[in-house]
């Protein structure tokens, strides 16, 4: 089977099991999506949810974070992982978006990646979700399941997003994005399949033996 045969299988399979997929991360706008994005950084979505609504109370915007300041927001978020560094980055930001954008969160990937603690996959969720933009957003279980499925060779998340952006009409990447993290989530985890178990691996590769080691 070629690579694109696997990724026409994988596509059809998804939107049936997820024809309309929703935003993990609950939000209430554009900043506060960003904020919750940047959060998830080895974090579960699940947790970060815990988190963010006595976050959102309080500092809602650009303007209220800020004024909350670094100490009181690592106050609220140090359950989760490199809370202190999400913190610092959060108040920073925040200042920024003031300062250099008016408080709007913009619309462009070399703005949003310019801001502290937003990387290329936060910009591109951002983008994707918030503003419709297409986007592939490729985190470590996207790019786990690329290579099982044989999307790509998996040498890292970059060239994985690229792969997948050959492989897939522009037009399905927001909603493949989604709907591969709610497969992986469901059927394909890290530890409950190994590229022979769930449903997809074993009709992509029906006589694969050994499993599959993630490349990092």
């Amino acid at each position: 089977m070629k690579k694109q045969e696997r990724a026409d299988i994988v596509r059809r399979r998804l939107a049936e099991l997820y024809p309309d997929p929703p935003i993990p991360l609950d939000h209430r706008d554009e900043f506060t999506l960003l904020v919750a994005v940047l959060l998830s950084a080895q974090c579960t979505d699940k947790k970060v949810n815990e988190i963010t609504p006595a976050l959102f109370r309080v500092a809602p915007t650009p303007e209220r974070m800020r004024d909350l300041g670094e100490q009181k927001i690592l106050d609220i978020i140090r359950p989760l992982g490199l809370s202190r560094q999400k913190a610092k980055s959060l108040a920073k930001l925040s200042a920024m978006l003031i300062e250099q954008h008016d408080g709007i969160v913009p619309q462009s990937f070399a703005d949003l990646e310019a801001l502290p603690g937003v990387g290329h996959k936060t910009a591109s969720v951002v983008m994707a979700q918030a503003f419709g933009v297409p986007a592939f957003p490729v985190d470590t279980h996207i790019h786990r399941l690329a290579q099982r499925w044989g999307l790509t060779s998996g040498k890292n998340v970059t060239q994985t997003e690229a792969d997948l952006k050959q492989l897939f009409p522009e037009t399905a990447w927001n909603r493949l994005h989604l709907q591969f993290i709610f497969y992986g989530r469901e059927y394909c985890t890290a530890r409950g399949c190994d590229g022979t178990k769930c449903e997809l691996c074993r009709q992509l590769y029906p006589k694969r033996k050994k499993p599959v080691a993630t490349k990092k």
